[in-house]
């Protein structure tokens, strides 16, 4: 591990038994950066929900019904989730889990049209 220079960010140490965050599209980096840009305090909340539970059924997040509940990515099926990072908000992150990696596929700023 290389030396940082002082006054750099220290990188929080995931856990062990922590999942781990990818990007699967450009798009879902750009809409993961908006949501940090003006809900900061939830996309926080977000990273350590999905870094430990994101196979949880909650209020906020859930399994997507019917032909959006599925997506294949390199000739492998997963089930595709919804993460609501407010309750009361219309953001949501579409993603699919592979063995210890989260990879967030949409990541959308309003209510997906696919959704209404």
């Amino acid at each position: 591990m290389a030396a940082s220079k002082r006054g750099a960010l220290v990188p929080r140490p995931p856990k062990k038994i922590q999942y781990e965050i990818r990007f699967a599209t450009v798009e879902a980096s750009r809409g993961w950066q908006d949501l940090v840009a003006t809900i900061r305090n939830s996309m926080a909340d977000t990273w350590d929900f999905l870094t430990s539970t994101p196979l949880d059924t909650t209020l906020t997040n859930y399994r997507l019904m019917g032909d959006l509940g599925v997506i294949t990515r390199a000739g492998q099926t997963h089930e595709r989730w919804q993460h609501k990072p407010t309750a009361k908000g219309t953001a949501r992150i579409w993603y699919y889990v592979d063995g210890h990696t989260v990879y967030l596929e949409q990541v959308h700023t309003s209510h997906p049209n696919e959704t209404k």
